[in-house]
């Protein structure tokens, strides 16, 4: 099943300055804490001479986070990840990195200072990600003949589903992500075409 939530649709950075410092913030879609690991050594190499790589994210339903972590990066305990984390809760977003690289200025802001300033580069980012929201799909694996695949990818681009996966062999096997709403219309048209869909899909209706 994927998500009903909303998450990133993209990577995208912003860049505000306070008192010469710059923060530089990031922000990507994550699914696991691996991938949120590989986002941060990424920032860390496209600003390998920033004095803070500060972060934080969160994995799930935004109201019900499954993970969730943060780290200030060596500056003072709970000036930096912490307000990342917070202003990423009043978003209502899940499945969610944010990076903000610091080059300090030469000028101390103070705890409050940074408290303000890491959550205004991350409000910053988010203000302007956009969002998408992954409707619940059901993972459907349909056997057919080599001129039925560009029927089925038109069919797929007609109703918001996608290809996951095609093998060849003396026949096609695609395996289709289909939007929980259409799974019906995809059997009726499997049907329709004299295409193989495993016997419980076969018999499948649409969810109450």
């Amino acid at each position: 099943m994927s998500k009903d939530y909303p998450i990133p649709a993209e990577s995208i950075e912003r860049e505000i300055e306070i008192k010469k410092s710059r923060f530089i913030a990031r922000v990507a879609p994550v699914s696991s804490r691996e991938e949120a690991m590989a986002f941060l050594e990424q920032a860390r190499r496209d600003y390998p001479d920033a004095r803070h790589h500060c972060w934080a994210y969160q994995i799930g339903r935004p109201e019900a986070a499954s993970q969730a972590a943060m780290n200030d990066d060596g500056e003072p305990s709970g000036t930096a990840g912490k307000p990342i984390l917070n202003v990423i809760q009043h978003k209502d977003m899940g499945d969610i990195m944010v990076v903000v690289i610091r080059y300090f200025g030469g000028i101390k802001l103070g705890a409050g200072g940074l408290v303000r300033a890491y959550a205004g580069a991350t409000e910053a980012v988010l203000s302007d990600v956009p969002r998408r929201v992954q409707r619940p799909t059901e993972r459907i694996e349909a056997q057919l003949d080599f001129a039925l695949e560009q029927p089925v990818r038109h069919w797929c681009e007609q109703h918001e589903a996608q290809v996951a996966d095609v093998n060849y062999g003396e026949g096609v096997t695609m395996r289709v992500e289909v939007p929980l709403e259409h799974r019906s219309a995809f059997n009726a048209f499997c049907r329709a075409e004299g295409i193989t869909l495993p016997a419980s899909d076969q018999n499948a209706s649409e969810p109450e």
